[in-house]
């Protein structure tokens, strides 16, 4: 029992850059779906993992869960304008803009609702992912994961979340297919 609860609290494919991490906040594992934002503990360990400092309330985890909302309608959708609309206003929680220190250029951030600090940074970061990148951001192409990637790769041909776990399984399946006695 311990074992499946560990591995179903294994988060898959982290890394990724804030914006796309957040959406891979949710994934199915062995045991069935899974969403680290479920509950205050999983938010917690998520902006640990982040390294975003600050309390942890009820009001972060939904601010979390309605920036999730908004990028995975987007990534899912860029051209929808219920999706643009809905990841506008959560950039609208926030403003960004260029100052200069002692140290060099740099850039000053607010927001008037710490609870919407989280969701707000992860919101701009994928936003300048996309102009980074544009059509980079992308889903395994695996039917069964819900996975979402930067396609660092030179050609821009990635497909899958993971070569050795969603890759390696369909490599697999189209071997067996292949192999299968009475099917020449």
């Amino acid at each position: 029992m311990w074992l499946e609860w560990a591995m179903a609290m294994t988060r898959p494919l982290t890394g990724e850059p804030l914006g796309v991490d957040l959406l891979n906040t949710t994934w199915r594992s062995g045991t069935g779906p899974v969403d680290v934002l479920d509950d205050i503990a999983g938010t917690r360990d998520w902006l640990l993992e982040a390294g975003i400092a600050g309390p942890t309330t009820e009001a972060v985890r939904e601010a979390l869960i309605r920036a999730r909302a908004a990028i995975r309608a987007h990534a899912e959708a860029p051209d929808s304008e219920p999706a643009i609309s809905a990841l506008n206003e959560v950039l609208r929680w926030g403003r960004s803009w260029p100052a200069v220190s002692a140290t060099g250029p740099m850039v000053e951030r607010a927001v008037e609702d710490p609870a919407r600090w989280a969701g707000w940074l992860a919101a701009v970061d994928y936003a300048e992912q996309v102009a980074a990148r544009p059509g980079r951001i992308r889903s395994c192409a695996h039917p069964d994961c819900v996975l979402w990637f930067v396609d660092t790769s030179a050609r821009g041909t990635r497909r899958w979340c993971s070569m050795a776990g969603c890759g390696n399984r369909a490599k697999a399946a189209r071997h067996y297919a292949r192999s299968r006695p009475g099917d020449e």
